[in-house]
């Protein structure tokens, strides 16, 4: 077994509401950052999981993500990166 970091994005849904996202672009729209059209406002997650593989790695962490830290009605995921750590 090896240990690898793995890095999660998880932001809002499209058409769900996210008034922090909103409240973000409208700042930077403020601070003269006009072409900034939309914003979405999530979390990025960093896991340390032992695994015999990159693959099974992944696999592991987009288990944890349907399972636990995405909530599957308002939230997307993507596993970002898988590198040993």
């Amino acid at each position: 077994m090896s240990i690898f970091r793995v890095a999660v994005h998880i932001i809002p849904r499209r058409g769900i509401l996210d008034p922090q996202g909103t409240a973000v672009a409208h700042a930077l729209q403020m601070l003269g950052f006009a072409g900034v059209a939309d914003v979405k406002v999530g979390r990025h997650i960093v896991i340390d999981v032992a695994a015999p593989d990159r693959d099974a790695a992944g696999k592991s962490a987009r288990e944890m993500c349907e399972k636990l830290l995405a909530n599957p009605v308002t939230e997307d995921f993507e596993i970002a990166t898988v590198e040993s750590a």
